[in-house]
């Protein structure tokens, strides 16, 4: 049978789609971190693996308890796969791992193996509007990246213009890690204005959610804990679990942004409701430097009155923060024909990609 696979490559997890020639979804998996950006290629090859591997248990007939080996074995070769890589942002990164895993799936190097960063799977509701031509795809995630395309008279998406994806160190504008180091700069912030006033900072919702998640009483510790040093590897545990010290430094300030949500809207704290107008600027100023009426030396712009903005990503799966966005861009006059939100990249890819090669 013609299987076609589909893959999103996140930061916090690896999602495998598969859907048979009739467009049903017969296979599903979940897998570990797969951020090319900070992986080995061994690494990153062995994720897809295991993932793709359980993906194929229910493909079987009958159904395996066992990951399927790969590249897979005679009935269940792949006519076609389609990643979205997060942290795939250049030519090399691309072709150091198309070899690995055109070998690994069976799937010769063409058309039918593609390669690219997770925000082109994002733009698959262009499909679903027959108005539009153009798309901008926004991951709003633990990181944030924008991408827009334009979609060609042969289906093919191009790529016309990208912002950010630079990481946590560099940029993540908007996503969760920015969302959790900003609320520990708003409290600093507002500890340091009344250092010199005669009261104390008022203790909101999200100072007090903060100094109980890092178990400390006075704010200024936030300095200690934040920039205390990443746990070794054998001492790395889940965001969800233990003290934060144990996390890596990056998850140590991401894990706080369902904190700031929290607060913001169950604790209406203006503190709280401050950092997430602050990360919805900052995410709505990435958006706007694709967006616009093309003009002499700006050919790639799109307009947002002609395109559909495709939202992805767990921070922007949240109702009220994409409408902060989107208010944001209104603001400035970007007001966009279609707004999606994708929540199963994979599951979107898959199906497209089988509309597109079936046989």
């Amino acid at each position: 049978m013609s299987l076609y696979l589909c893959v999103d490559c996140g930061g916090s997890k690896t999602s495998a789609v598969i859907c048979d020639a009739f467009g049903d979804i017969i296979g599903r998996a979940s897998g570990g971190p797969s951020n090319i950006a900070y992986l080995t290629i061994a690494s990153f090859i062995e994720t897809i693996q295991m993932t793709v591997g359980d993906a194929l248990k229910t493909c079987t007939s009958p159904a395996s308890v066992d990951t399927v080996g790969l590249p897979p074995p005679a009935g269940l070769e792949f006519a076609a796969a389609w990643f979205g890589i997060s942290g795939a942002d250049s030519p090399s990164i691309i072709e150091a791992i198309m070899n690995p895993l055109s070998s690994l799936l069976g799937v010769p190097r063409g058309p039918r193996l593609s390669v690219a960063n997770d925000a082109h799977l994002l733009a698959a509701p262009i499909r679903m509007h027959a108005d539009v031509s153009y798309a901008v795809t926004v991951i709003g995630g633990t990181g944030s990246i924008v991408v827009s395309f334009k979609e060609k008279e042969d289906g093919e998406l191009q790529e016309l213009g990208r912002v950010g994806g630079w990481g946590w160190i560099l940029g993540d504008e908007g996503g969760g890690y920015s969302i959790g180091k900003e609320s520990v700069r708003q409290i600093l912030a507002e500890q340091d204005q009344h250092s010199v006033m005669e009261s104390p900072p008022p203790e909101g919702a999200l100072r007090a959610s903060l100094r109980k998640y890092f178990n400390i009483k006075d704010v200024m510790e936030l300095l200690t804990e934040v920039y205390v040093l990443d746990p070794t590897p054998s001492t790395v545990i889940d965001t969800n679990q233990g003290s934060p010290r144990y996390m890596s430094r990056e998850k140590r300030l991401s894990s706080l942004s369902p904190l700031v949500f929290i607060a913001a809207f169950e604790d209406k704290d203006p503190l709280a409701l401050k950092v997430l107008h602050i990360c919805a600027k900052d995410l709505a100023d990435q958006i706007c430097i694709v967006v616009g009426d093309v003009k002499e030396g700006f050919p790639r712009l799109v307009k947002a009155s002609e395109s559909v903005i495709c939202f992805g990503g767990s921070v922007v799966g949240l109702e009220v923060y994409r409408e902060m966005v989107l208010n944001e861009l209104a603001a400035r006059g970007h007001v966009f024909k279609h707004v999606e939100f994708v929540d199963d990249c994979a599951a979107v890819g898959a199906a497209g990609l089988r509309l597109k090669y079936k046989e």
